[in-house]
């Protein structure tokens, strides 16, 4: 009797003690779950600045590919789908202002704007008449017949709508559907520029020697924004019925970021390779960017200058800062204000589609390289020089970046349907609060061309560059 006692208590003590175990491991299952399924919000957006916060500006926008300020109380923000958005004093206002017809597939859709004020300049400029505007737009237009180009149009902003379309520039979008490009922005000296891909051609502007001539792809064009006629100084041609007249640079592999120094008033690029090598470049008139005979430094490209198509007035130079392994860069702002610090005035930020980054440089006091103390030869190859450039985080795919009128910057994610607003944290909480509306995502984002990359690599017969265009 005493055995069997002893064997209860034991036993009951055993059962207390599983009792407890399941107890404990149902609470840590719990939340686990509930970790796992946390919605994302503001606070997954960081920087490493500490005087520095992410606020939520405007969410609920479906898959938004760029934006553009009309004044320091509107901003137009264009949908992948066709729609301008309005939104006003922060809120986002129910009906989009501007309905076009576009081809939304892989990287085709509505995709750029500029804006250029009733005295002249750039989108970002504060206190202009906003019915004196012009807002100039560029997308994939779906037309009678199924014929799909890419066009820029220039309508003219009431106030309210967009209205008086006229169409500007006429391009390709076929084969496509990648590489369209679609950046677009009225320059220091009132030219219109704008960049697109080399949407899968193998021609003279891809730097084929032998393959077919100018045909208005792979390039950064330059043109009057009144009547897209060509600027009479751009650098390849001044005879308005030759193709190179129209054309800033090319050699262009796929691009979705296109800015202007403020300082120098040089143009600067971001570049998308392949399966390596994205870019950043400071465009000089008649810069050949060296697709698809080079991209990265020409140093380990295997290929000369010599190598390249060159046209009369042309030049190649190697990019400014190039990653080993693609993050698919983005936009590029150099950012216009010192409301975020001194420090910060005239310099640059990039963005991500892969990692949700922001990237921040310095740029050198001759306003032709970035400092780079922690990346001595300008090419990312290991994690420790990733970190080094990385300015935040946790912005999913990022299609645009701006300086506001308040001078802070305007960080605009795909993924998330929301403009970011980074701001002194001092100020942080004192910002309004945040307009919304449900938000409908389009199941691919504009910048997938990385993802599109790995599957035509696995079907493409490739060359030496590994490129993919044929695909």
């Amino acid at each position: 009797m005493k055995v069997s006692g002893q064997v209860g208590r034991i036993s009951i003590a055993i059962l207390m003690s599983l009792r407890v175990s399941v107890v404990v491991l149902t609470c840590l299952i719990f939340a686990l779950l509930q970790l796992q399924y946390e919605p994302n919000n503001a606070s997954a957006q960081s920087v490493i600045d500490p005087n520095l916060g992410v606020e939520s500006f405007v969410e609920g926008l479906s898959s938004p590919t760029s934006m553009a300020f009309l004044d320091s109380e509107n901003v137009l923000v264009l949908e992948k789908d066709g729609q301008v958005r309005l939104i006003s004093n922060g809120e986002l206002a129910p009906e989009p202002v501007l309905q076009v017809p576009v081809d939304t597939e892989r990287e085709r859709g509505l995709l750029g704007i500029a804006v250029m004020n009733g005295g002249g300049g750039t989108s970002s400029s504060a206190g202009q008449n906003a019915s004196a505007q012009t807002v100039f737009l560029y997308y994939t237009e779906s037309g009678v017949g199924g014929e799909i180009r890419n066009r820029v149009y220039k309508y003219n902003w009431n106030g309210q709508t967009l209205d008086n379309p006229t169409l500007l520039v006429d391009l390709p979008a076929i084969p496509g559907p990648n590489h369209n490009g679609g950046k677009i922005m009225i320059g220091p000296d009132n030219y219109l520029y704008g960049i697109i891909g080399d949407l899968n051609h193998d021609g003279k502007l891809q730097n084929f020697p032998d393959g077919p001539d100018p045909d208005d792809t792979g390039i950064i064009f330059r043109v009057n924004p009144d009547d897209g006629t060509p600027a009479p100084d751009n650098p390849l041609s001044t005879d308005p019925n030759n193709p190179l007249s129209k054309y800033y640079a090319y050699g262009i592999r796929n691009s979705f970021g296109l800015t202007f120094d403020p300082v120098s008033k040089n143009v600067w690029d971001t570049e998308n390779g392949p399966a390596s090598n994205d870019e950043i470049n400071l465009v000089k008139p008649g810069f050949n960017s060296g697709w698809q005979t080079v991209m990265g430094p020409i140093s380990v490209s295997g290929n000369t200058e010599s190598d390249l198509v060159s046209f009369p007035g042309s030049h190649y130079a190697d990019p400014i800062l190039t990653w080993l392994d693609p993050v698919a860069v983005t936009d590029i702002e150099f950012l216009e204000s010192s409301s975020l610090g001194e420090s910060y005035s005239n310099n640059v930020f990039v963005g991500d589609n892969n990692y949700g980054n922001l990237y921040y440089f310095t740029v050198s006091p001759d306003r032709s390289s970035l400092a780079l103390d922690n990346v001595p030869d300008s090419f990312i190859d290991n994690e420790e020089e990733q970190s080094s450039v990385t300015f935040g985080n946790g912005f999913g795919a990022i299609t645009d970046l701006e300086t506001g009128p308040d001078g802070y910057l305007y960080v605009l994610s795909y993924d998330d349907g929301i403009i970011y607003r980074i701001v002194p944290s001092s100020v942080l909480s004192s910002l309004p609060t945040v307009g919304t509306e449900e938000t409908t995502e389009t199941p691919l984002p504009a910048v997938d061309e990385q993802e599109q990359d790995e599957e035509e690599e696995s079907v493409s017969d490739g060359d030496e560059n590994g490129d993919d265009e044929n695909n």
